[in-house]
């Protein structure tokens, strides 16, 4: 008989990054955290601190407390990390593994750099095809006139998930993956799809959406987006065949 238990009950890996800033080419993680999920329940997690070889910004350490201090002392050294990350999110390509989080394009973006930077491989070069399933992106589509922030604490506070500490690495990816089962029982629209089918549709809707907001900042004399930001989840998307 076939499995009937919905997908989002089946294995999801949570990744989540903790950085010295928000420029997703430039920035480096200091923190990290893979956390396997199965029907809801933790079952296994890998994270850490991570030594990013560089000072942290002020300004970061105010947004999630981790110091220069904490990460010489406690960090694992940030190729080290950076090679066990590619190597586990690879792993959940060969299995078919979703892996979840928000905003994810910040995320993988930072990691297929730093993996570049590396040895020249990107994640799509080194095998990554998972379906990603980006808990921002599938609110700004289903709930898409909402007013107010969309931080993952708002939507935490939206959909009814209880999330203790902000800003840390377990806790946020742990966080994003209650979004998503709270999303997928409210939504039978993204439960209707197989993670990889829901994996196109996010490249579509990603780029409905920035789009319009382009085109808000525009009309408004702003500055207009990078180019780059109309592409989900990373610039190389078009590369990652398994997905697509």
């Amino acid at each position: 008989m076939a499995d009937a238990t919905p997908w989002y009950r089946n294995e999801l890996i949570g990744f989540d990054l903790e950085t010295t800033g928000v420029d997703r080419f430039n920035d480096v993680p200091v923190s990290f955290a893979l956390v396997t999920v199965k029907d809801g329940q933790v079952v296994h997690r890998e994270a850490g601190l991570v030594d990013p070889g560089r000072p942290i910004p002020e300004g970061a350490t105010a947004v999630h407390g981790i110091t220069d201090e904490q990460v010489r002392a406690e960090g694992r050294p940030l190729e080290e990390v950076i090679e066990l990350l590619a190597d586990s999110l690879v792993e959940a390509s060969v299995y078919g593994v979703p892996v979840v989080g928000m905003k994810l394009d910040y995320d993988l973006t930072m990691l297929d750099n730093q993996c570049l930077r590396l040895d020249e491989r990107g994640l799509p070069e080194r095998g990554f095809a998972a379906p990603v399933i980006d808990v921002l992106v599938l609110d700004r589509h289903v709930d898409r006139y909402r007013k107010g922030k969309r931080t993952l604490v708002e939507l935490c506070a939206t959909y009814g998930v209880v999330i203790d500490h902000a800003h840390d690495a377990v806790a946020d990816a742990v966080a994003a993956m209650g979004v998503l089962g709270a999303l997928c029982e409210q939504y039978p629209e993204i439960t209707g799809m197989s993670p990889a089918d829901l994996h196109r549709a996010q490249v579509d809707w990603h780029l409905e959406w920035a789009t319009s907001y382009d085109e808000w900042r525009r009309d408004r004399g702003m500055s207009p987006l990078d180019p780059r930001d109309f592409r989900w989840p990373f610039p190389g998307e078009e590369d990652m065949a398994g997905a697509a």
